[in-house]
C-alpha cells in the first residue's frame, strides 16, 4: 500500500500525522486522496470506523495550506457539515493537532450552547468551520458568517442528516457556497435523498466504495440473548460490571435515562447520552466514558451517531433497533479499525420475530442462547472480574417524635420567614392557593381523583420529614387535619406556615 507521502500529502502534514500515531493510510484514504488532493468532487462510502474522517480532513488541510488566500473575518475557507454536536466536536478534535503546524484555525458551530463565543471566533476569522446545519443557518441569517469564500465543502454522514430532516437546511447552506468549490461527501450509505444532493451540488464526482455499508464486520461476534423481561436488568448489570468500555443502546431518551439510573443504583459506573441533555452534560458524560471514569455509556441512536471512542469492547442492544441500518451503525462502535469486538442483542419472547428479521436484513448470523442471570456465557461475552461501586446513599429519615403545640400545630406554624408572624396578606395568598387547588380538584372527574393521588405521593418533591407529601392525602396530611404532630416539616416559609395556620 502507498504511504501518505507517495499519495501526495505535504511533509508537515505527514509529520503531524506521525505524531498522532498515524503512519499508514486506510483503504478509503488511499483510494480517495489522489482525487481529493487534485480538487475533484468525491463520494466516499465506507462503514463507521473505516477512516472516513481523515479521508476528507487530510486533503482539506493540504489544499488550504497550499492555497494563496488567507482567512478573513466572518468568511471561512472550508465548511464541514455534520448531523450531531458530538460528531462535529470529534471532527474538530481530529483536525486541531494537524491544523496547528500548518497555521490553520478552526471552530465548531452547533446549538445547545451560547452563540456569543461562536460569533466572536467567526469575527476573529477562521479557516475551517465544522458545523451542524441548524445553528450555522442561524448565524447566516444574522449576518455573522458568509459562505461566499468557501473553497471546500464536506458533508459527513449525509444519510443521517437526511434521516433527521436536515436536507432542506443543507440545501440552503450549499446554495450559499460558490459552485466552483470542491465538494466531498462521505457517508456509510447514499440513500434517503442523498442522491438529490449529489445531482444538484456535485460535478462529475468520483465514487469510491471501499466496502458495503450494509455488510457486517468480520471481526465482530454477534450474540442474541433470549431472556425473560424480568432478567433484562440483572443480565445488563452482569455484562456492564466487567472490565472495559461498554456501550448500551436504547430506543428512547426516557429509557436511556431510566436504565442509567438503575445501573448506577446497582453499582455500575454509567453515564447517559441523549437529546434531553444540555451540551455541557453531554460533553461531560462523553468525556467520562472516554477517560474510563464511567465504564458504561447508555445512549440513544441519534445521540450516539457521532461517538468515536476507541477500545469499546462490547456493544449491547438493550432495545433492539427497528431498522437493520441502525443495528449496523450501533454495532460499528466496536471492532473499529480492524480491532475485534462483541455485539449482544437482548431479546424477549415478544421480540423473536422482529430480531430474526432484523439480523437477516443486516446480513448477520448471530449465536442465539436462551439464558438467565448467572449463565456461564455472560462471563465469556464480558470476561474479567466484576466490580461495583457503592451506590449513592439516601439521607436517613428522621423518625424522632415531633414537638407540637397545645393546638396540635408544629412550632412556627402560622409564621412567615424566620418565624415572624404571617401577615394578613400572606394568609390571603395561602387562602387563594387553597381555593385554586380546590377548584382544580372539583374540575377533575371524580373517578380520576383517587388514581391521581398515588402519582403525587410518588413524586420526588416530598417535604415532610415523616415521609408524607405536602399535597398528598397520606398520613402527614391526616395528622395535620387532626391536629397531631405530623406537620412539623417545613417549620418556616410563608406558604407552608399559611397552609398549616388553618
Amino acid at each position: 500500500m502507498s504511504t501518505f507521502l507517495e499519495l501526495g500529502l505535504p511533509t508537515p502534514l505527514v509529520t503531524a500525522l506521525a505524531a498522532q500515531g498515524v503512519t499508514e493510510p486506510f483503504p478509503i484514504q488511499a483510494a480517495t486522496l489522489p482525487h481529493t488532493l487534485a480538487g475533484r468532487d468525491v463520494l466516499g462510502r465506507g462503514r463507521t470506523g473505516s477512516g472516513k474522517t481523515y479521508g476528507f480532513v487530510l486533503p482539506l488541510l493540504a489544499r488550504l495550506a497550499a492555497g494563496p488566500t488567507r482567512r478573513k473575518p466572518g468568511r471561512p475557507r472550508a465548511l464541514i457539515l455534520a448531523p450531531t454536536r458530538e460528531l462535529a466536536t470529534q471532527i474538530e478534535a481530529s483536525i486541531l493537532p494537524l491544523a496547528k503546524p500548518l497555521g490553520l484555525k478552526t471552530t465548531t458551530i452547533f446549538g445547545g450552547v451560547s452563540a456569543n463565543p461562536q460569533i466572536t471566533r467567526l469575527r476573529d476569522g477562521v479557516d475551517i468551520v465544522v458545523a451542524c446545519p441548524g445553528r450555522l443557518a442561524d448565524h447566516m441569517r444574522s449576518g455573522h458568517v458568509k459562505l461566499d469564500a468557501i473553497e471546500i465543502t464536506v458533508l459527513d454522514e449525509a444519510d443521517h442528516m437526511a434521516d433527521l430532516g436536515f436536507l432542506p437546511e443543507v440545501r440552503r447552506i450549499m446554495d450559499a457556497t460558490p459552485s466552483r468549490g470542491q465538494r466531498m461527501l462521505f457517508s456509510a450509505t447514499l440513500d434517503n435523498g442523498v442522491d438529490v444532493l449529489v445531482k444538484r451540488f456535485m460535478s462529475d464526482p468520483i465514487t469510491h466504495s471501499v466496502d458495503s455499508a450494509q455488510s457486517p464486520v468480520s471481526t465482530m461476534e454477534h450474540h442474541v440473548l433470549h431472556l425473560e423481561e424480568t432478567h433484562r436488568l440483572p443480565v445488563l448489570v452482569d455484562l456492564t460490571a466487567a472490565p472495559g468500555r461498554t456501550l448500551v443502546f436504547t430506543r428512547t431518551k426516557s429509557r436511556a435515562k431510566a436504565l442509567t439510573r438503575k445501573l448506577v443504583a446497582s453499582g455500575v459506573p454509567a453515564v447517559e447520552l441523549h437529546g434531553n441533555l444540555g451540551q455541557n452534560a453531554r460533553t461531560r458524560n462523553l468525556e467520562a466514558f472516554s477517560s474510563g471514569t464511567a465504564r458504561t455509556l447508555v445512549a440513544t441512536d441519534i445521540a450516539a451517531r457521532g461517538i468515536h471512542v476507541d477500545d469499546v469492547r462490547l456493544v449491547i442492544h438493550a432495545d433492539p433497533p427497528v431498522e437493520h441500518k441502525a443495528y449496523l451503525h450501533r454495532s460499528g462502535r466496536t471492532a473499529r479499525a480492524g480491532a475485534s469486538g462483541t455485539v449482544v442483542t437482548l431479546m424477549t419472547d415478544a421480540q423473536v420475530r422482529d430480531v430474526r428479521d432484523l439480523t437477516r436484513k443486516a446480513g448477520i448470523k448471530p449465536t442465539t442462547t436462551q439464558l438467565g442471570p448467572g449463565h456461564p456465557l455472560l462471563a465469556e461475552l464480558a470476561p474479567g472480574e466484576r466490580s461495583f461501586t457503592a451506590s449513592p446513599k439516601r439521607p436517613p429519615v428522621d423518625n424522632r417524635p415531633k414537638k407540637v403545640s397545645a393546638t396540635g400545630a408544629a412550632p412556627g406554624a402560622g409564621r412567615g420567614r424566620r418565624g415572624a408572624p404571617a401577615t394578613p396578606k400572606e394568609n390571603r395568598g395561602g387562602q387563594r392557593s387553597r381555593a385554586a387547588g380546590q377548584a382544580r380538584r372539583e374540575e377533575q372527574p371524580r373517578s380520576e381523583r383517587r388514581t391521581a393521588q398515588p402519582e403525587r405521593q410518588a413524586s420526588g418533591r416530598s417535604g415532610a420529614a415523616s415521609g408524607g407529601s405536602r399535597r398528598s392525602g397520606g398520613p402527614a396530611a391526616a395528622n395535620r387535619r387532626s391536629g397531631s404532630g405530623g406537620a412539623a416539616a417545613f417549620s418556616s416559609g410563608t406558604r407552608a406556615g399559611a397552609r398549616r395556620s388553618r
